[in-house]
């Protein structure tokens, strides 16, 4: 966790060339560039790459990035400069892949919702179309709330940040390395990566199920579990076969 690898380095330049064009150019950076639900009309397929290199704020990126490199200096050292990559760009297409099958689950059972009370799929569709405009809805009677807003969160609310792919290096870092001691703002004491990163994954998996955060709204829980998954994959695959199995990249 000290010196930068070059591989790291280039992909904390690119992330923080695309937050400084964004917060340049504005909302059509993130209509462009996020990812967002396969139905909206914003959705582009190079979305899927993209939105890991848009972040949301400026303590976004930061914790990002400085995850980036604390935590993927030392896997890029283990792995090699193509394998890091295949595992960074994997971890956050997985992420990304996870998070949209929730939101399909989510905005489907909306539109299930919604024909079981006689509506018609354009009429479905006007509404949610409208809502995502006006940013404004009314709950038709006999609809439940949370099952609205559910679908209408999925529909209307982009992906943006490394987070899945941060997780994925996280969980890498944690099979790795299980016995490093870590020192976190929040908690006094250190403690072992072998218990901090599962421990940061059931916090998301928790938020995920619940909606209730600790670190707040407007986190992809499940994008965050879906980097730990493939991370963990991958991993595992590769410890079994000593990382000499090229057929990876």
């Amino acid at each position: 966790m000290g010196r930068m690898t070059e591989t790291v380095k280039v992909l904390l330049i690119i992330n923080v060339i695309f937050f400084i064009g964004s917060q340049l150019i504005g909302d059509a950076a993130y209509e462009y560039f996020a990812l967002w639900f396969v139905k909206n009309p914003n959705f582009q397929v190079w979305q899927i790459i993209t939105h890991m290199f848009m972040h949301g704020g400026f303590m976004h990126i930061l914790f990002n990035m400085y995850a980036l490199w604390a935590f993927g200096s030392p896997i890029e050292q283990m792995l090699g400069q193509k394998k890091f990559l295949f595992f960074y760009f994997s971890a956050g297409i997985g992420a990304a892949l996870l998070h949209t099958l929730v939101n399909f689950y989510a905005y489907q059972k909306g539109f299930n919702g919604l024909l079981e009370l006689g509506w018609t799929p354009p009429e479905i569709m006007n509404f949610i179309q409208e809502a995502y405009a006006s940013n404004r809805f009314r709950i038709p009677e006999g609809m439940n709330e949370g099952t609205l807003r559910s679908m209408l969160q999925a529909f209307s609310n982009p992906a943006v940040g490394a987070s899945g792919a941060i997780y994925g290096i996280l969980v890498a870092f944690g099979m790795m390395f299980p016995n490093v001691q870590l020192f976190l703002l929040f908690v006094p004491v250190p403690i072992k990566a072998k218990y901090f990163i599962p421990g940061l994954i059931a916090l998301d998996l928790f938020s995920g199920f619940t909606g209730y955060s600790i670190f707040g709204g407007s986190i992809a829980h499940f994008a965050h579990v879906g980097g730990a998954l493939f991370g963990f994959l991958m991993m595992y695959y590769w410890k079994k076969n000593q990382f000499n199995d090229n057929r990876w990249y």
